[in-house]
């Protein structure tokens, strides 16, 4: 089973470093069925730095703000 079908079932927001070829997986994904949105993050960005941003988008924004949403950290 595929991570994003794995995160969608568990109601999780994936969080990848893969910046080249998840929108697009994501775009085909969300045709067939919904997910719980996608954060990508540069691998360039400190662990401090996305610890921080994660934490912000938890407590600024709601599971349904993401769904089928795909953003890139910093937001």
């Amino acid at each position: 089973m595929d991570v994003s079908l794995l995160a969608a079932k568990a109601n999780r927001i994936l969080v990848s470093h893969d910046h080249k070829t998840m929108p697009s997986y994501f775009s085909e994904f969300i045709v067939s069925q919904n997910s719980s949105g996608v954060i990508i993050v540069l691998k360039s960005f400190l662990i401090r730095e996305v610890i921080e941003n994660l934490i912000r988008v938890w407590q600024t924004s709601e599971a349904d703000d993401w769904i089928n949403r795909i953003a890139y950290l910093p937001i």
